[in-house]
């Protein structure tokens, strides 16, 4: 059952959809005698208000919904058109379900809208073939969609915070904990977790591919790191240092400006004051470094370690800086650095979009594998539905339209409660039927009511009630159009059944694990990605040259990691996993991979070198080192995909004597560092395969790659 906080927007939004649909339905039907109207004045709402998820509330969720209206025209009229036979309405039904479905790689509030769409195209594309009744059929669209806006209006849902405002409250309060101001650490992770898109309303995540969307979400990402390294910052001893001190004076500055920015509107300042005070932070690190060196100095490597991780934490501030201003101002004047990280930055909106398009155009990609099993289960619905002239056919897709899941478990769980549901509402709905005969007036005045309960109690008790209900709300309504009987109820049994075995076997044929197994590999192939770029950047840090050699190439990296995002998205959001912490820590490979990255841009720019190179000693650490974190990336993403490598070592620590005259302090802080990820990464994935209750078959791992 919902929570009871969500009990009020679901009877607001029954209410909604009945006033709308009936404000339209009667008068069209009662009034203007137009049936085929009333008709799609009725189920407009429907598809709209209940199938479809619109984001926003009061006059931002009106204004989506007559976003939809001309969309909604043109997909009723291409079904008005290809009803000539089944194969051209067939076809027409595989080219619009992909398309619809595959939307989704706009974001949610576009994945929100596709269901009622499709819905439109179905209803269009039976039989009887009538291009004459285009008029009615628009006309009645039109009616139940505008009366289904005014509806948002007059009973609109309370407001949530926008994405933003959630953002600026997160730069505020690592704003406040860079100041010194004994914010405690839990707090400030606890901030960061608060922006984590699973934790946000689908229609205020920042995930179209428009260059501010991107931006918001790259500066989300940032703030989340930020506020975890400045709570591991508050839990390590304190210590005498000025000039880190001073770098986290202006790290504060420069999130309460973008703090104020977001919440305000107006442009923040041009970015680079606090890669200015980064330099001059990296220029007294030199100095410190070469004191420490000098000999009869004292040991300063705890200082130059701490600083270490102080200027890690002011990139990640530069970064949420950078993408502040680019939601803010669009195309920067200057490409900011590094270029992979804001690739999108000088690129056109048309460019972008192809990017993402083309980007998810694989079958490796979880939203081209749900858009061609929808299209696969809708067209083949519309091919059986019209080669046996089903009564009603229309309710054979809308069962695989609704009961369609990602996973054939979690399909076939909701088939069965769906087909007793509407056993139980077929049997009500034909008592209704004989005992009501032709009595026009009362079915008219159940209908409201059922349209009431159905609405309501459906998503607040499950599928088996939804579908009940619905099949009494379907009977009250047809049989005031038309005269029928008892098997009508027969009828709808019938195609709900034919639309769940269509769905059921095209979820069997077609990736039946859902995001489970995707999730593995995108996991694993960031992993190997991820761990090829340790030793260039070792190397890099090596280097005694004043001209450092170009920093690796991280584009690969971060399509993989866009890949592994949105399997991790779907796979959580299956039903089932939410609470299944059985399984790998799928978030620790994310942080294991951003680790990795930010290095690769951070150590390059700022990496405290050696002043006249490395010892042999620690150059051969440090490389062995690098090659050794390669090898237990790869390893470790074997181990996720089922594979049984050999046992891993841990990264033995430096060698006695390597100071910061011999051996860059930040590239041992950040191996180390990540040598303690994996370890903690490889328990997690070690358990799972020693749990007796494991689900899948490592081996079919194994063969689906090798295909």
């Amino acid at each position: 059952m919902t929570a009871g906080a969500g009990r009020p927007a679901v009877l607001r939004r029954a209410l909604r959809i009945t006033l709308a649909a009936l404000a339209g339905f009667y008068p069209l039907l009662y009034a203007a005698e137009r049936p085929t109207a009333a008709l799609y004045a009725l189920f407009a709402p429907i598809a709209v208000g209940l199938l479809s998820a619109i984001p926003g509330s009061g006059r931002r969720q009106a204004l989506v919904v007559l976003r939809v209206l001309p969309p909604a025209l043109a997909l009723a009229a291409l079904g008005t058109a290809l009803a000539v036979n089944t194969w051209a309405a067939s076809g027409g039904m595989l080219a619009v379900g992909f398309l619809l479905a595959f939307a989704a790689v706009a974001g949610p509030r576009a994945a929100g809208a596709a269901p009622g769409l499709q819905l439109f195209y179905i209803l269009a594309c039976f039989p009887p073939y009538d291009p004459d009744s285009l008029g009615d059929r628009l006309t009645g669209l039109t009616v139940g969609i505008l009366l289904l806006a005014a509806t948002e209006l007059l009973l609109p849902d309370p407001s949530v915070p926008a994405y933003r405002q959630r953002l600026a409250d997160a730069v505020g309060t690592a704003a406040r904990g860079a100041s010194g101001a004994g914010v405690p650490p839990q707090n400030l992770r606890d901030a960061g977790a608060r922006m984590r898109l699973s934790r946000l309303p689908p229609s205020e995540r920042p995930a179209g591919a428009s260059r501010t969307d991107r931006a918001l979400e790259q500066a989300g990402r940032a703030v989340r790191r930020l506020l975890d390294q400045l709570a591991t910052l508050a839990e390590l001893p304190p210590a005498a240092d000025p000039a880190s001190a001073a770098l986290l004076g202006h790290i504060a500055t420069v999130c309460d400006t973008c703090a104020q920015s977001l919440r305000t509107g107006r442009p923040p300042p041009v970015p680079g004051a606090l890669e200015e005070a980064m330099r001059g932070f990296q220029s007294a690190r030199v100095r410190l470094a070469s004191e420490a060196s000098a000999p009869g100095s004292p040991p300063r490597t705890d200082v130059l370690r701490r600083q270490s991780r102080v200027l890690a934490l002011a990139e990640s501030a530069r970064i949420v800086e950078v993408a502040v201003d680019i939601a803010a101002n669009g195309r920067p004047a200057d490409q900011p650095a590094p270029h992979d990280l804001f690739w999108y930055a000088r690129l056109s909106t048309p460019r972008l979009w192809a990017r993402r398009v083309l980007g998810n155009m694989t079958l490796r990609s979880v939203l081209f594998q749900n858009a061609v099993r929808i299209a696969l289960g809708l067209a083949a619905a519309r091919l059986v539905a019209g080669s046996l002239d089903l009564a009603h056919g229309f309710w054979v897709l809308l069962a695989v339209l609704t009961l369609g899941r990602t996973t054939v478990g979690a399909a076939w769980k909701a088939v069965r409660e769906a087909l007793v549901g509407n056993a139980v509402g077929a049997l009500a709905a034909g008592a209704l039927l004989i005992g009501l005969g032709s009595h026009t007036d009362a079915y008219a005045a159940l209908l409201a009511p059922a349209m009431l309960l159905g609405f309501s109690l459906g998503p607040l008790l499950g599928i088996a009630y939804a579908q009940g209900l619905f099949t009494l709300v379907v009977a009250t309504a047809f049989a005031q159009m038309t005269p029928v009987t008892w098997q009508l109820s027969e009828a709808r049994m019938i195609d709900v059944a034919t639309g769940s075995a269509i769905g059921l076997l095209c979820g069997l044929l077609a990736w039946p694990a859902g995001a489970r197994r995707e999730a593995v590999r995108a996991m694993a192939a960031l992993l190997r990605t991820c761990g090829t770029l340790v030793p260039p950047t070792a190397e890099d840090l090596l280097t005694p040259s004043p001209v450092a050699p170009a920093p690796p190439r991280t584009l690969p990296s971060l399509h993989r990691l866009r890949l592994a995002e949105a399997a991790y998205a779907q796979y959580r959001s299956e039903s089932g996993t939410a609470a299944d912490d059985t399984g790998p820590d799928w978030h620790a490979v994310l942080l294991v991979a951003d680790h990795i990255l930010m290095g690769a841009y951070r150590l390059p720019r700022f990496g405290l070198r050696p002043g006249n190179g490395p010892s042999p000693p620690c150059a051969d650490w440090a490389r062995a080192s690098a090659s050794h974190l390669d090898r237990e990336t790869g390893r470790i993403a074997s181990l996720l995909i089922g594979d049984r490598p050999a046992p891993g070592t841990p990264l033995v620590p430096p060698p006695e004597g390597c100071s910061p005259a011999t051996l860059s302090v930040d590239l041992e802080v950040w191996m180390t560092s990540l040598g303690l990820q994996l370890t903690r990464l490889e328990a997690s994935a070690a358990q799972t395969h020693r749990s007796p209750d494991r689900r899948e078959d490592p081996r079919e791992d194994r063969r689906e790659d090798r295909r």
